[in-house]
């Protein structure tokens, strides 16, 4: 047992840090990247996506609640992340985190546990994308087949010239008398535009960090600016028309329809357990910490100042989107497209529907972006195969890993709902944020010599704060979800006892280190 709790040592995370050469990621982004690299992950499924789907199943209006909430928990743990990024600057995030304070094992439950979080969040976020270019087309007057825009199974059903969800349009159909059993109807096969967009952003990823992050600084202020377009215009509707938020603002918390976690209290705790997932931003800024022109400083500028920017941006977003729609007609894939088509203002609908897949784009490469990074860390660490590290001779990247992720991925957006995609993320996410806060409090008190460029107030109140946070919210989270987590850590289990603990680089180099 003492093998697996074995720490790697801090001199050796530093000095891989230090490493130059072709062997090494390339060190070119600067503290305006990061930030907008953390806003690329930040700004786009929580808002574009998940803000409609919670409302919708969870919280109603009291969504503002739920991202208040989340933001919280958020800063203890990005309080941390910075910390942990300035000290030890290397790709990996929680899981290099936690081998450097825990142990082993940590390490690699974090690590398989960040796979999740990033891939299956990608996936989610694809499918998001799918579903505002399906929107953005139908406003055209164009309908893709509807075989090839949902996931297998999945029922639409042909309304007002659209392909579209029923149980997005109920009220619509209820109140026009229509029986959805008597309409035009088919069966998802795949959705095949969140397959395609994921194998595009791969490829990009692939060419090299310097273009991707570039590409995804200049795609944040658009979509930073969409949004924007987005607050100004419901809160110009809204001021104009009181009654209309005045109906759909009230009752502002839905009373509980006697279920843990459908509306009430319990589904304000929920809502914040799922829109975790739209504040991930900040974990990925970590995953770039070995390609940053100086991590000491940079780091905790990436991390909180995109964590700050996209919460107040979010509570706007929530309260105005919830203002000018009813929250029982936003369980949508895009939902911010449905909210700037009821304000009437038909430029501002195709300024936010094009700035939507701004949105959603770079969140899809922040995302796949961290997860190459967690395999080129793991896999230079022995705990996975050696191709999963090897980098572009050309570009220095590490291509194989990436272009594995992303067909992964591809599968997922193209074949699971967007619900379950978005709960697995969170569990994910919210279990790294645990073993972040534990790693600040653990060094600590096992290393106090150490020089931090940046210190996490108030230890142990802090970490504290942010385990618990993350440990409530994890339990708002439905049992299946828990479900698919234990499966999913099984899994790695087994590879890591099958493969990583015979292959690992630092049991090689100090069998008796602790």
């Amino acid at each position: 047992m003492n093998d697996m709790l074995q720490t790697k040592p801090l001199d050796l995370l530093m000095a891989e840090s230090r490493e130059e050469g072709t062997h090494s990621l390339r060190r070119v982004l600067g503290p305006v990247n990061l930030v907008t690299l953390g806003i690329g992950a930040i700004i786009g499924a929580g808002i574009f996506v998940l803000t409609g789907t919670v409302s919708a199943q969870f919280t109603g209006p009291a969504i503002v609640l739920s991202f208040i909430l989340a933001g919280f928990g958020c800063l203890f743990a990005g309080l941390c992340y910075a910390e942990f990024a300035s000290l030890i600057p290397i790709a990996g995030s929680a899981y290099t985190y936690g081998y450097a304070t825990l142990g082993e094992i940590f390490a690699w439950i974090i690590g398989w546990d960040l796979i999740i979080e990033y891939a299956v969040g990608a996936a989610m976020v694809a499918r998001g994308w799918s579903g505002n270019l399906v929107a953005l087309l139908q406003g055209f007057g164009y309908n893709l087949p509807p075989q090839l825009t949902a996931t297998p199974g999945a029922l639409l059903v042909f309304f007002q010239g659209r392909w579209v969800d029923p149980s997005t349009i109920a009220g619509a159909l209820a109140k026009a008398g229509v029986d959805p059993a008597n309409l035009p109807h088919a069966r998802g096969i795949l959705d095949l535009p969140a397959y395609l967009v994921i194998a595009i952003i791969t490829a990009i990823l692939v060419i090299g960090v310097r273009e991707s992050a570039n590409f995804n600084t200049t795609v944040v202020f658009i979509k930073v600016a969409t949004v924007l377009v987005f607050i100004a215009v419901a809160a110009n509707f809204l001021l104009h028309h009181p009654e209309v938020s005045a109906r759909n603002w009230h009752p502002f918390i839905p009373k509980n329809t006697g279920e843990f976690g459908h509306f009430g209290l319990s589904g304000i705790a929920r809502g914040a357990g799922v829109i975790f997932f739209a504040y991930i931003g900040f974990d990925a800024v970590s995953t770039a910490a070995q390609e940053a022109k100086n991590p000491q400083r940079d780091m905790p500028i990436g991390i909180l100042g995109s964590l700050a920017i996209c919460t107040v941006l979010y509570i706007a977003l929530g309260g105005l989107l919830t203002g000018v729609v009813s929250y029982t007609e936003l369980n949508t894939a895009a939902p911010v497209a449905l909210g700037i088509d009821a304000t009437g203002v038909r430029w501002g609908s195709v300024v936010v529907k094009l700035g939507t897949f701004a949105g959603l784009t770079t969140t899809m490469l922040v995302m796949l972006l961290g997860q190459s990074r967690v395999f080129y860390s793991m896999a230079h660490d022995g705990l996975l195969p050696e191709w999963a590290g090897r980098l572009h001779p050309r570009f220095r990247t590490p291509w194989i890993s990436s272009i594995a992720v992303g067909f992964c991925v591809a599968l997922f957006a193209s074949l699971m709902p967007i619900d379950v995609l978005s709960q697995l993320t969170s569990i994910g996410t919210l279990l790294a944020f645990v073993i972040v806060s534990a790693g600040v409090w653990v060094l600590r008190v096992k290393r106090p010599d150490l020089p931090r460029p940046f210190k996490t107030p108030l230890v142990p109140l802090v970490p504290i704060l942010g385990i618990g946070i993350a440990l409530g919210l994890m339990a708002s989270l439905t049992l299946a979800t828990w479900i698919r987590l234990v499966v999913w850590l099984a899994i790695g289990m087994a590879i890591y006892f099958g493969y990583s603990r015979s292959h690992s680089r630092l049991r090689k180099i100090q069998p008796g280190a602790k």
